[in-house]
């Protein structure tokens, strides 16, 4: 298996992973008790399946521009981590997913550019 398929796969991981944490934490694990659930889930989730088809093709594009997301998905696992300590086993599984879906998303996009740059023409 070459490094791209490896840091893919880690970093499709990293984004379902992520996506799959937010939908049983806040829909039913630990549901908000001042909103409705459904729209903390659709909230929380939207965003994440803007990317899905690009992400399952593995497009770099939107590779590159959902690790904009996963930095999003980390601030909200540190904050959630650092309020509520009845959240705080979700919040570092997302803290974890997240930070697995950016860094390897970089050596994903990495790893694509620079066997797009070897390849003789």
């Amino acid at each position: 298996m070459n490094r791209e398929r490896v840091y893919y796969f880690l970093t499709l991981l990293g984004y379902f992973t992520t996506m799959f944490i937010l939908l049983a934490w806040y829909g039913w694990l630990n549901p908000p008790k001042t909103v409705s659930p459904s729209i903390v889930v659709t909230l929380l989730s939207l965003p994440l399946f803007f990317a899905l088809r690009g992400m399952l093709h593995g497009r770099v594009y939107t590779v590159s521009w959902s690790l904009f997301l996963s930095m999003f998905y980390f601030c909200h696992g540190v904050i959630e981590a650092w309020s509520s300590a009845a959240a705080r086993p979700y919040a570092i599984i997302e803290i974890c997913a997240s930070l697995s879906w950016l860094i390897a998303g970089i050596l994903y996009i990495r790893a694509i550019k620079g066997s797009q740059t070897k390849q003789p023409v």
